[in-house]
């Protein structure tokens, strides 16, 4: 392999360089600009930063990493490289292919613990601990958060949950807070829940706590997704929750999933017998990109994509200014033939 294709896989990794953390370096967390964690073999700590914003080249680029207990330094690829014990650069080449989504499924860091199908970090079955712990979302404050973002069709959603008092670690290293949370299972293809994602609430529901970040996701989520719906031949696939909520509203028998990032939702993994994927697209240039990256994928696997776009930022964002009326008209217009009207009831 020559330098020219390292440096392109270094720079294209240093685009989804908080992604590539999660998944290769879980017991790490974001901090500002940077990915904090023990060293570049996983170990909790925080004397390895990795940049995760700045140019695509350089010594400053998305994605660099420095060491300071040890003065060791590399790129996105030196990480997949120890992560996964791989020694030729092939493999390691292959192995960011694979995470990229270019073009084959991605694959999980090779580990005796992932083979049992668990993360190194346990942040599995944390995610899934915590998930148990919620409650129905009826009744509750995550139902009032819902209906204030226009959801109302909330029914049968196995997926979500409310935890009254979740807790909140600032990033900065601050005290612990207990603020209410909309928990959302994230499961794989056979719906074995492999993540939770924490969306934290105003204490009286009316929209996003006040904290920085107000979501985050916890234990292994590349690739998999929150699910409303078992898909056939068809499936819906965005970004976010809120996002795939609205485009239920107007059509709720359409299986559907959320990603939860533009990365995430250009790495999806595809069920089998899907013949063809909408695409909710967001208006943004990682939004385009995922969506670009994600139709190449499934144009590649023999599936047809069709880009579902808004016409503001996203789907909920349509749903909640323009109104229902307005995104029923949109989407009948994107449809193909004869799937709104098969989709439009449960």
């Amino acid at each position: 392999m020559s330098r020219r294709i390292a440096s392109e896989l270094a720079s294209r990794l240093g685009r989804e360089a908080e992604a590539v953390c999660r998944h290769y370096l879980p017991a790490g967390r974001r901090t500002g600009r940077y990915w904090i964690v023990g060293d570049v073999h996983n170990s909790p700590g925080r004397s390895m930063f990795v940049r995760l914003q700045g140019p695509e080249r350089g010594r400053g680029a998305a994605g660099r990493w420095m060491d300071t207990a040890t003065d060791e330094y590399g790129d996105l690829l030196d990480v997949i490289r120890t992560r996964c014990g791989l020694h030729e650069f092939r493999d390691v080449a292959e192995e960011a292919l694979r995470f990229l989504g270019m073009p084959r499924p991605v694959r999980a860091v090779t580990s005796p613990a992932f083979e049992r199908g668990h993360d190194s970090s346990g942040a599995s079955g944390a995610a899934r601990r915590l998930f148990r712990m919620a409650q129905n979302p009826g009744g509750t404050l995550a139902e009032t958060y819902l209906r204030g973002r226009g959801l109302t069709s909330l029914d049968h959603l196995p997926a979500l949950r409310f935890h009254p008092r979740c807790y909140y670690r600032p990033e900065d290293g601050g005290l612990t807070e207990q603020w209410p949370a909309l928990l959302a299972a994230v499961t794989d293809l056979t719906g074995r829940q492999t993540g939770t994602h924490r969306t934290w609430l105003a204490r009286d529901g009316s929209g996003k706590a006040p904290l920085d970040p107000p979501r985050r996701a916890m234990g292994d989520l590349l690739g998999h997704a929150v699910r409303f719906g078992v898909p056939r031949d068809v499936l819906a696939a965005g970004e976010g929750i809120e996002t795939v909520l609205s485009l239920r509203e107007i059509l709720p028998g359409l299986p559907s999933l959320a990603a939860l990032s533009a990365g995430h939702l250009g790495a999806i993994l595809f069920p089998a017998g899907l013949q063809r994927l909408y695409i909710l697209g967001d208006r943004d240039a990682a939004g385009e990109g995922a969506v670009e990256r994600l139709s190449a994928r499934a144009s590649g696997a023999g599936i047809e994509p069709v880009p579902l776009l808004p016409r503001l930022g996203d789907f909920n964002d349509d749903l909640r200014q323009l109104g229902r009326d307005a995104l029923r008209a949109a989407l009948q217009d994107q449809l193909l033939p004869g799937e709104f009207l098969r989709f439009s009831s449960g």
